[in-house]
């Protein structure tokens, strides 16, 4: 038993890093050997073939996946909340809520599955198989939302990161006598190194704009997609602001004095836990390694003393 939990887990693991490298590394690598097909000097015939192959592969995957998203939700679960949670993260696709409810949906069975059928090849008890492809398709099902979850907590903190260079940078702007609609693509440009959430969230806003979207709701959106408490504070200044009339460089120069105060004590209190997060690492790795060189010839002494009296 002790053997099958370790391969088990083992597997498990290995099937989450996988999944993580294919969310993280391979979408880039992709990127990249279809802009070496196309940048290719002499492209190969059957590199266009290949990639619509592979754009075929995953479009009938993401198509199946969908329909399992769909089905489930016929089912009553509701997607609202999660809709939402996935636009914060970053997943803007309309079926993004189907698609990560079908991904759970899946991965909760293909796991279950593998627990089951694991159980039975190595000869477990029932009760123990059963419970084997009850925590699999119980951590099938978790995955995912963790994977959103700390994706929209590592976007919201890039974006509350870099929101106030981008502040300074929009204040120059409109003090240099520019709109705020152009000042908002020029800081979205210079922006893009440093935080490319927040260069894209000023480029919808742009882009809404453009569109049609009163500038009130396209700021107002903003404030939805990111669900930061920086960004709503800055998009109620500027709805005020214009909608009173006031001085839009003297709103944004106080809020950008705001957020860098806000940025230092948050720092501060990041170096303030620091001391208190190093006790577990001092307690567990270093003290003790301390007692066995400091006490260790002493305890050997006494030991031999001891002995010696007998």
């Amino acid at each position: 038993m002790p053997y099958l939990v370790a391969l088990l887990a083992g597997v498990c693991v290995t099937m989450s890093l996988g999944a993580l490298y294919q969310l993280t590394v391979a979408p880039a690598k992709a990127v990249t050997r279809e802009l070496e097909e196309i940048k290719s000097l002499q492209p190969s015939p059957f590199g266009s073939v290949a990639r619509r192959r592979r754009q075929s592969r995953k479009q009938k995957l993401g198509d199946l996946i969908q329909k399992l998203g769909e089905r489930v939700e016929r089912g009553g679960l509701d997607l609202h909340g999660w809709g939402r949670t996935l636009v914060q993260a970053g997943y803007w696709n309309p079926e993004a809520a189907r698609i990560f409810l079908g991904i759970r949906v899946a991965l909760t069975a293909a796991l279950a599955f593998a627990g089951l059928a694991g159980g039975i090849l190595f000869d477990t008890r029932l009760l123990t198989t059963l419970m084997l492809g009850l925590w699999l398709g119980a951590l099938g099902w978790v995955i995912p939302s963790w994977h959103v979850l700390r994706r929209r907590r590592m976007r919201r903190m890039q974006i509350r990161t870099a929101l106030a260079d981008a502040l300074d940078l929009l204040v120059a702007c409109v003090e240099a006598g520019m709109g705020l609609n152009q000042a908002m693509v020029r800081v979205a440009e210079e922006i893009r190194n440093i935080s490319e959430a927040l260069s894209e969230e000023l480029s919808m806003v742009n882009l809404e704009v453009r569109a049609g979207t009163p500038r009130d709701r396209a700021l107002r959106n903003l404030a939805e997609r990111t669900g930061s408490e920086d960004v709503e504070a800055l998009v109620s200044t500027l709805i005020q602001t214009e909608r009173f009339g006031t001085s839009v460089g003297r709103a944004l120069r106080v809020q950008a004095g705001s957020l860098r105060q806000k940025r230092r004590q948050h720092a501060e209190e990041a170096a303030a836990k620091t001391t208190i997060k190093l006790v577990f690492p001092l307690v567990l790795f270093v003290f003790p390694a301390l007692f066995v060189v400091v006490l260790g010839p002493a305890v050997i002494q006494v030991v031999q003393a001891l002995t010696n009296m007998r």
